[in-house]
């Protein structure tokens, strides 16, 4: 673990697993993207259907801000809407003032990339393979005033244990924690969300992945009333849309809440039969970082590069590694996907490794 003060980055912060599945990637099977497959369901797109006759009228937030508030016990102030979690990393770049922001890498590369269009100068702390890319809150300069790190961090898969981030908190400093894929771990355990006791905490949700809405841009930011209003302050006027606000206000619900639950459940069981999957390309020198307990496992590959176009020709679309802080050429991330997928591109990887 160490860290690194990121003058040019080296890294294309700016590459998505969509680029992936673009162009002449449209048709491959996605292994690239992690969005829950076969969403959003039926229920999810009538409600959002229904939500357009009233699109003549601007936006009113305040029933699904008040819902999001809600579902994980806080009052309404605590809570502020988004356009996917993306905006919130532009708000929180642009409205507070921070002097050294530390970003925790390997990780979700748009929160370095929005700081920096920003104007500010960002260190790293590098979380290493050997260490299982867990993090040790020491390794934490004692001078940052903002730290994000993901929980369960994309694209490593780890899940860090709650009081080793809450560690990271000190008087003066904003803690982000991107918990974009929480609800995809059963149970949540090690959520910070709703916690109310650790100073200066920014807890970041997102429903594109769980619910498939990367198309309608939905997200949420929890955190103390001060720091909400500041970032209200840097939004757009209505910067929600009708439909956007519609499927947030479903997604919290106690049913969906249960779906979603129980959707966490089998993407676990999914996951372990591609980790035990991959096991089997062990004396080709595959290995899986671990224990993943996200949707996406990373996984080392020898000679990735060859390996990625040798999957395409086959039909199957996985994410570059290199593009991480922290991360090499021979790493790619695998969104995990149902039994039938995953045995497909298990037997592609085969032909694919030679």
């Amino acid at each position: 673990m160490r860290t690194e003060d990121t003058g040019a980055t080296g890294h294309d912060l700016r590459h998505h697993g969509d680029a992936e599945v673009r162009d002449d990637g449209a048709a491959l099977v996605d292994l690239a993207v992690n969005v829950r497959a076969d969403t959003p369901p039926v229920w999810l797109r009538e409600r959002i259907a229904e939500s357009l006759g009233s699109l003549a009228a601007y936006p009113d937030g305040r029933a699904a801000r008040a819902a999001v508030a809600a579902r994980h016990g806080l009052p309404v102030e605590r809570a502020l809407l988004t356009a996917g979690a993306a905006e919130a990393f532009v708000l929180l770049a642009r409205a507070l003032k921070v002097r050294q922001p530390v970003v925790v890498h390997p990780q979700f590369t748009e929160p370095e990339a929005a700081l920096r269009d920003a104007g500010h100068t960002v260190d790293r702390v590098l979380l290493r393979e050997a260490d299982g890319f867990r993090l040790d809150p020491s390794a934490v300069p004692e001078d940052a005033d903002l730290v994000v790190i993901g929980n369960p961090t994309n694209p490593t898969s780890v899940l860090h244990p709650a009081g080793s981030i809450a560690q990271l908190a000190r008087p003066g400093r904003t803690l982000v924690v991107d918990e974009a894929f929480m609800d995809a771990v059963p149970g949540e355990r090690e959520a910070l969300a709703g916690r109310t006791d650790v100073p200066g905490l920014v807890v970041l949700r997102s429903l594109t992945k769980t619910w498939g809405l990367a198309g309608l841009r939905i997200g949420y930011v929890l955190a103390a009333p001060e720091i909400i209003a500041s970032l209200e302050s840097a939004q757009p006027l209505w910067p929600v849309s009708t439909p956007a606000l519609a499927a947030a206000e479903a997604c919290v619900t106690p049913w969906a809440l249960a779906e979603a639950g129980h959707a966490a459940h089998r993407i676990a069981a999914d996951r372990a039969h591609l980790v035990a999957g991959l096991a089997s390309f062990a004396d080709r020198g595959v290995s899986v970082a671990g224990p993943a307990a996200g949707p996406f496992v990373l996984v080392r590959v020898p000679g990735a590069a060859g390996v990625r176009r040798r999957l395409r020709e086959l039909g199957y679309a996985v994410r570059r590694g290199d593009t991480f802080p922290g991360l090499g050429v021979d790493w790619v991330r695998v969104a995990v996907r149902d039994r039938g997928t995953v045995n497909g591109f298990l037997s592609a990887l085969s032909v694919a490794l030679g």
